[in-house]
């Protein structure tokens, strides 16, 4: 890969990431969906602005799931307004749309196969009996009520017309949307500012989200057993600690903060509505923080550092500008995915923040599968036998973990492809936790094969020189008991003693002969 070309990426990213959060922190800091101004665009024959899509669960036990309106205000332009009089009752329509995904059909239909329309043209007056100028809508087959539409008129040559304030109740559990559309061609131009409130019987999550609070408690607790293991091993030796090793402890270390945090932003949002961007632009960072530096460790154990060689020499800068690429490019898709995200629909700027995160994983994974296999070329030359075995299961789990990693990108582009209105948003949350899972499980491993031990320094950076003989007595990372040692030792000090003695005896032969 050209280093030049991945330097200007990383500049491009910088910039962006900047603009984006200039921009970003110029928006509204609340989860509730807030409209300040916003415009309808022309779709068809109507003006339509959409006002979010979130799963919702039906009320149970008392517990109330609803959408409540509050001061939406919808403004006209002056244009428009100076058409009517005074005195005028109903001077522009504006309707308010609820429905269910499965229903979607039942809103709009086309005269004689023709292309469909939202709002009610003569043809579709006389064929399907709706009404001239509003919204076409059918009854859906599992609920005459729905789908929900509430009229809010314009009276006289008012600039603007404000909604009552009112709940519409969720009895059935579903994905729903919301639409403010016109109808009128008067009304072009129309604004709307005013705010709408989607509650969930147990709080303000929306449906996709709600699963992964609880599953981010599950995994705040196996950080935490994985974290007090470690660290009782950490201590125990910390003198013989490698690099290796404290590298290790700063990843399980974000990856426990990473856990915990996004845990309690959820939690917040669940109990107050209330997204901040600043909380969860910090929550995202340390996410990207901990996923580059797990994989510039998975990319420096490949290489043999703190094992087989003590220092990554001239790669080091490298390695360094590929972490701080990677860092930004799952900063700019995070803070995309996550921050000022209400809905449960993704927007069209993730796909394309996606392709530097898949380029860069793709790299990386080329670049750890050609360094680990020189790494285990050179283990075999020199008949390291124990660090071979690590190795070559360290190499098995990265293998099994490419794989399914492959495989649930395959079924995560089928679920999404067969999904298009997000009507399995109960089981969404299981894209998103597979790779908090598969991360964690592999850590698990790393941790496993480079546990802290006595013997960690001793033969980490050890010459090969009598390797062999060592690695049969010895662990890379698991002790012996100390008469072990003692017996190597000893047998050493004998070893050593016979040299010594055979010199002192050639030395007395040479002198013989000189006399």
């Amino acid at each position: 890969m050209d280093f030049l070309f991945l330097h200007k990426t990383t500049s491009i990213l910088i910039l962006a990431l900047i603009s984006f959060l200039f921009l970003l922190f110029q928006a509204s800091n609340a989860s509730i969906h807030t409209y300040d101004n916003n415009p309808f665009r022309d779709v068809g024959n109507s003006a339509l602005l959409p006002g979010g899509s979130e799963g919702l669960a039906a009320s149970l036990d008392g517990a109330r799931s609803f959408i409540r309106f509050e001061n939406v205000t919808f403004w006209r332009t002056k244009a428009a307004a100076d058409e009517h009089s005074e005195m005028e009752h109903s001077t522009g329509l504006v309707q308010v749309v609820i429905f269910e995904a499965a229903d979607r059909n039942n809103i709009g239909g086309s005269a004689y196969g023709g292309q469909r329309s939202i709002c009610c043209t003569p043809d579709l007056a006389k064929l399907e009996g709706c009404k001239q100028g509003e919204v076409i809508r059918m009854p859906s087959a599992t609920d005459i009520n729905w789908p929900i539409v509430l009229n809010v008129q314009f009276s006289g040559n008012y600039l603007s017309t404000k909604m009552d304030n009112v709940d519409v109740p969720i009895t059935k559990t579903g994905m729903y949307n919301l639409f403010f559309i016109a109808c009128d061609p008067k009304l072009k131009g129309l604004v709307m500012s005013g705010k709408t409130i989607w509650k969930n019987p147990n709080g303000y999550l929306p449906g996709r989200m709600a699963p992964l609070m609880n599953f981010y408690v599950y995994m705040s607790l196996a950080y935490v057993v994985l974290s007090v293991i470690w660290f009782i091993q950490y201590v125990r030796y910390w003198k013989d600690i490698l690099q290796l090793q404290h590298c290790i402890t700063a990843v399980i270390t974000l990856g426990l903060f990473e856990m915990i945090l996004w845990f309690s932003e959820y939690a917040n949002f669940n109990n107050t509505g209330i997204r901040p961007v600043v909380i969860t632009t910090w929550v995202v960072t340390v996410g990207a923080v901990r996923k580059s530096l797990t994989r510039l460790l998975i990319l420096c154990v490949s290489m043999g550092y703190g094992v087989v060689r003590p220092t990554l020499g001239g790669l080091t800068s490298k390695v360094l500008l590929l972490g701080a690429t990677y860092f930004l490019a799952s900063e700019l898709l995070d803070i995309t995915e996550f921050v000022g995200t209400i809905s449960d629909i993704s927007g069209r700027a993730r796909l394309f923040l996606v392709l530097p995160v898949a380029f860069l994983d793709a790299f990386l994974i080329l670049w750890i599968f050609t360094s680990l296999s020189k790494t285990l070329e050179q283990l075999q030359a020199k008949r390291s036998s124990i660090k071979l075995d690590i190795y070559r299961k360290f190499s098995n789990a990265l293998a099994v973990t490419v794989i399914a990693s492959v495989i649930w990108i395959a079924y995560e582009v089928y679920f999404k492809a067969t999904d298009p209105f997000n009507e399995r948003w109960q089981r969404a949350w299981i894209i998103t936790a597979f790779w908090d899972i598969l991360a964690f499980a592999l850590l698990c491993v790393i941790c496993y094969l480079w546990a802290p031990s006595q013997n960690s320094q001793r033969y980490a950076y050890s010459e090969e020189v009598g390797e062999e003989y060592d690695e049969e007595t010895q662990s890379l990372t698991r002790g012996k008991p100390e008469g072990d040692l003692s017996l190597v030792k000893q047998e050493k000090k004998e070893k050593d003693a016979g040299v010594t003695a055979n010199i002192s005896d050639e030395d007395d032969v040479e002198e013989d002969k000189r006399e």
